[in-house]
């Protein structure tokens, strides 16, 4: 068990979109010898994700859109099919994720229910990730969704029935963690 760990220098590599540090640490091995590490983490601040399931039609709203990590890490088209998310800002977990549930896919839910956090990549990113589920029925839907104009995200809303979205992740149309892990926690727990 590592215990005793002193940062001993905090380097800012980038500041541009979010914030990338390099940062030299010790820490003290269960041996008794001390060890100095360098690592990067970029912080992108923490999160939250939900998926909306509809009982009575067997059904859950995911979306669509361009990430350009995935497109430089061979996905051809850099589409993926993902839960609704986002950055939590100056928001806590639960107002975020009701902001970007409108924002993203039309839908004004009521009532949110968290079940869990994780860290998404803790080897390089410091962000907690807070996990929804939400009913949702056709009379909720207030606007189209697709994201912020200003924003540009050009999202596109999907409904889904749940053995579609699971199918979905077992031949690797879905690729997404949280959307994979969120899918597999309803069918779990016999929500759909």
């Amino acid at each position: 068990m590592i215990t005793n760990i002193k940062i001993t220098d905090t380097q800012i590599l980038s500041d541009n979109w979010y914030v990338l540090k390099k940062i030299t640490y010790e820490y003290l091995k269960k041996d008794g010898t001390i060890i100095s590490q360098s690592r990067e983490a970029y912080d992108r601040g923490n999160g939250a994700t939900i998926l909306l399931y509809n009982k009575e039609q067997k059904t859950v709203i995911l979306t669509r859109q361009f990430r350009l990590p995935t497109f430089i890490n061979g996905n051809e088209t850099g589409m993926m099919i993902e839960a609704c998310a986002g950055l939590l800002d100056k928001d806590n977990a639960e107002d975020c994720i009701r902001r970007e549930t409108e924002e993203e896919t039309g839908y004004k839910i009521t009532d949110v229910r968290k079940i869990f956090e994780a860290y998404m990549s803790p080897g390089s990113v410091t962000e907690i990730l807070h996990f929804f589920i939400a009913e949702y029925a056709k009379e909720m839907k207030v606007s189209e969704g697709g994201g912020l104009d200003h924003e540009e995200e050009n999202i596109e809303v999907l409904e889904l029935d749940i053995s579609e979205g699971m199918q979905m992740v077992a031949n690797g149309e879905i690729k997404d963690a949280k959307t994979i892990m969120l899918l597999q926690y309803i069918k779990l727990n016999g929500i759909l």
